[in-house]
């Protein structure tokens, strides 16, 4: 996974994520020149219909929409904004110049944040913090042994309420060891999460206020990006399945150091309470970042299946029951993490390209067609 780091280092592990190491100084304002609003598009991504950039510097990832469609909420690294590790930022995606200003900022209290979420009313969000542990950046681990590309699950993570000027309302999660990675359910009333709370990297979830909590997921593996459906009565995830008794061990061995390997992942859907769960993909490598279609019928995702060096990392479409796989986009590097409005007019992700020669990985805004 060497090259992910070098053409597109991933943000801070949780919701179909990884960790980054320390991102560079944003590049100077003309590096990257705003292009046209389909100059971005490349041949064959025939479902854009208008393609345009919204960030412009530093690692910008993990954007979720507000319930009325009109923000979006995201992790970033990006010192020229102060952010030296991953932090929450929000802003309006169809009227704010990110290039005139740095966006609201909601993890004011230190630490690393990763997965923020729009809670109902779009006045509160939610995401995991580190500050309790401390308010400097946690430390990214090194490679492994042989250069094995490794995720953090850093023990100090939980899950907090703010609001959108960064005043902390509640805690969501008190237990020990690693609690992140929460999304809403479009019904408002429950969050799925990922947590270490039983011994593995299982699905919860919860009441909207923290109670409640009931696990979802009891196999070996990293469950973990979970969605629920546009209609709430599904959950949607990405997980690995160590197959061999080595496997196994190897990843119970990462995991009591604190980290997991996300090099072989594929995606799976169940109902809300974890009952009728199905692999949907056998692609081999890595297949994350999955996000539901408006439909509830097709699931878009991010996938390296068909590289030999780890990237690229190409967006795809896929029915929900495994069959119709469709890719989207064509970039040789990465594109990743995308996220439809309720609507489906709207398609916002994470890309590599048009960045300059950098290493930036920078948000888009698609306009979409069927």
């Amino acid at each position: 996974m060497k090259h992910i780091l070098l053409l597109a280092p991933l943000m801070a592990l949780g919701c179909g994520t990884a960790s980054t190491e320390q991102q560079q100084a944003a590049p100077a304002a003309d590096t990257v020149v705003a292009a046209p609003d389909t100059a971005l598009i490349l041949p064959g991504e025939k479902h854009f219909k208008s393609l345009k950039q919204l960030t412009f510097g530093g690692d910008n990832a993990e954007a979720y929409w507000s319930f009325a469609n009109d923000r979006l909420v995201f992790q970033v690294t990006n010192k020229a904004w102060g952010d030296s590790c991953d932090q929450i930022r929000w802003f309006n995606p169809f009227t704010d110049d990110l290039k005139a200003g740095a966006p609201t900022k909601v993890s004011v209290n230190g630490g690393r944040t990763t997965c923020s979420y729009f809670l109902p009313g779009d006045s509160l969000v939610l995401f995991a913090s580190t500050h309790e542990g401390g308010a400097a950046c946690p430390p990214v681990p090194e490679r492994q042994p042989g250069g094995a590309y490794v995720w953090p699950l850093y023990d100090s993570f939980d899950i907090y309420v703010s609001d959108l000027q960064g005043r902390i309302r509640r805690k969501l999660t008190n237990t020990p060891g690693y609690d992140a990675e929460g999304t809403v359910s479009p019904k408002g009333d429950r969050i799925v999460f990922t947590s270490m709370r039983d011994g593995d990297l299982d699905l919860y979830t919860m009441a909207i206020d923290g109670s409640d909590v009931k696990r979802v997921t009891t196999e070996l593996g990293y469950d973990g990006g979970a969605f629920f459906s546009p209609d709430g009565s599904k959950l949607l995830w990405r997980a690995s399945r160590p197959k061999t008794p080595e496997a196994a061990k190897e990843y119970k061995d990462l995991l009591e150091r604190g980290l997991v390997q996300p090099t072989n992942m594929e995606l799976f859907v169940a109902n809300a309470d974890g009952s009728e769960a199905k692999q949907i993909t056998s692609l081999g490598k890595a297949n994350w970042a999955p996000y539901w279609h408006p439909s509830g019928e097709r699931i878009i995702f991010a996938s390296n299946h068909l590289s030999e060096r780890g990237f690229p990392f190409s967006l795809y479409m896929i029915n929900v029951d495994g069959s119709g796989l469709e890719r989207l986009t064509t970039s040789d590097t990465f594109d990743a993490f995308p996220v439809f409005t309720k609507d489906g007019k709207h398609l916002v992700f994470s890309s590599n390209r048009n960045n300059g020669g950098t290493h930036d990985t920078n948000l888009f805004l698609a306009e979409w067609q069927e």
